[in-house]
C-alpha cells in the first residue's frame, strides 16, 4: 500500500469529544463569545486562530471559510473517527479548527473506504472511519467510490496468477492483517509463494477484518463464541466515579450501572506500552470532569450518555475476540516467500513515485478560504 499519510492533527483537543452534542455545544460557546475571550477558547496556534481562514475540507460545505471570530456559520455535522486505538469519538469537519486536516484524506472518505491505521500502541488497525492522530494511515483505495486501489500496481494481478483465484484489494488488506509485522523498515508484509498459505491467511485476516470493523456496513456484528452475549444488565444512573470489573461474576460496573458478562481477557487487553483499553476508553469520557481540564475542553455533558453505556457490549466483544484470536496470529507464518525477482519480472518492483502520492480526484471546485475557489 505505497501511499501514506499521517493522520491529522488537530491543534487542540476540544474539536473531538465522545459524543456529538458536546461538540455542538463546544461550537455554539465559541460562536458566543467575542474578542480576547474568544481567542483564549479557541486556543490559537501558528496555523490556525480565531481570525483565519481556511479552506473547506473536500465534501464538507460550511457556511463560511473566513475567519471563525467573522463568520463562524452553523456548525458542521460532527463525523465518526478513530481518536485512538479502539475508541470511536467525533470530529467538528471544520479546516479553520483543525492544524492539519490532511484533505487528500477528505477527498476519498465515503462508504466504500478502509483504512490500514499503523499505530504506536495497537500495531495495526483497520477501520472505516478516519483516524486521528499520531498515526500513519494508508487509505485502501485512491479515489471516492472504492476506485483504483492504493497497491503496488500489478500486484493483484501477479497474485491471482499466482494463486489461481481473483484477489480483490480488500484480499490484499485482509493478507496485511494476518501476516505482517512490524520490522526494522515500519510494517513488514510478507507475500506467500504457496496458494494453501494464502488461503489460510486469507481466511485468518477476514476474521480479524469483521472484527476490527465491529461488521461494518451491511456487516452482521460478531459474536462471541459459546452463545455468550455482553449486554447492559442495568442502566448508569449517576455519573461513575469509577470503572471496576469483577472477575468472578464477570460484571464490568460503571457506578450502579453494568455490563456482563464481560471476558477477562477483554478487560486485561492493552496496548504496546501496557495501556489498558476499556480503562482508557473511560478515562477519555471523563476527560472534560478532571480539574485540568479548562475552556471548552471542560465543556461536557453533565449526566452520563445512555449511548456511552451503549457502546460498551460492541467493544467488549471486539476486545475478547482479538484476544482469542492472538495467538493464531503470532503462530501464522507466510511459508515460501515470492522473490524479489519475481516481483520485479512483473512490474511490482520498484513502486513508481506516483503510486506514492494521491490521485487528483477533484471532480468539482473546491472553495478556499475567504469563499474563493482553489486552483489545484
Amino acid at each position: 500500500m505505497p501511499w501514506a499519510v499521517s493522520g491529522p492533527r488537530l491543534g487542540r483537543d476540544w474539536v473531538a469529544a465522545p459524543d456529538p452534542a458536546t461538540l455542538r455545544a463546544r461550537w455554539a460557546a465559541l460562536a458566543g463569545a467575542e474578542g480576547a475571550e474568544q481567542e483564549r477558547l479557541f486556543r490559537p496556534t501558528r496555523t490556525r486562530s480565531a481570525t483565519a481562514g481556511a479552506a473547506a475540507l473536500p465534501g464538507r460545505r460550511p457556511a463560511s471559510t473566513s475567519g471563525f471570530a467573522e463568520a463562524p456559520g452553523p456548525c458542521p455535522e460532527p463525523v465518526r473517527v478513530l481518536r485512538a486505538p479502539f475508541d470511536e469519538q467525533w470530529l467538528l469537519p471544520d479546516q479553520r479548527l483543525i492544524d492539519t486536516a490532511r484533505p487528500q484524506l477528505w477527498r476519498v472518505l465515503d462508504g466504500h473506504q478502509l483504512f490500514a491505521v499503523e499505530t504506536p500502541g495497537a500495531g495495526l488497525l483497520a477501520t472505516a472511519h478516519l483516524p486521528v492522530g499520531r498515526v500513519g494511515i494508508r487509505p485502501l483505495y485512491r479515489r471516492p467510490g472504492g476506485e483504483e486501489p492504493n497497491l503496488a500496481p500489478g500486484l493483484p494481478e501477479l497474485l491471482a496468477e499466482r494463486y489461481g483465484v481473483p484477489v480483490a484489494p480488500q484480499d490484499v488488506l485482509c493478507w496485511i492483517l494476518a501476516a505482517g509485522r512490524p520490522g526494522p523498515r515500519r510494517y513488514e508484509v510478507p507475500l506467500t509463494a504457496d496458494p494453501g498459505v494464502w488461503r489460510a491467511g486469507l481466511e485468518l485476516g477476514r476474521r480479524l477484518l469483521a472484527v476490527q470493523l465491529r461488521g461494518g456496513p451491511g456487516g452482521e456484528a460478531p459474536r462471541l463464541p459459546g452463545g455468550r452475549r455482553p449486554y447492559v444488565r442495568s442502566a448508569v444512573r449517576a455519573w461513575p466515579d469509577a470503572l471496576e470489573y469483577d472477575p468472578e461474576t464477570q460484571t464490568l460496573s460503571l457506578g450502579a450501572g453494568t455490563v456482563s458478562p464481560v471476558p477477562q481477557e477483554a478487560w486485561a487487553y492493552e496496548l504496546h506500552g501496557g495501556t489498558r483499553v476499556l480503562p482508557a476508553w473511560f478515562a477519555a469520557r471523563c476527560a472534560h470532569r478532571e480539574p485540568q481540564a479548562q475552556g471548552l475542553d471542560a465543556l461536557g455533558p453533565a449526566q452520563w450518555p445512555q449511548a456511552w453505556t451503549s457502546e460498551l457490549p460492541a467493544l467488549v466483544t471486539t476486545l475478547a475476540l482479538l484476544a482469542g484470536l492472538a495467538g493464531e496470529r503470532e503462530a501464522f507464518t507466510a511459508g515460501p516467500l515470492l522473490a524479489r525477482e519475481e516481483l520485479a519480472a512483473a512490474g511490482v518492483l520498484p513502486v513508481p513515485h506516483w503510486a506514492r502520492r494521491p490521485a487528483s480526484v477533484l471532480d468539482h471546485q473546491e472553495e478556499g478560504p475567504g469563499g474563493q475557489f482553489a486552483l489545484l
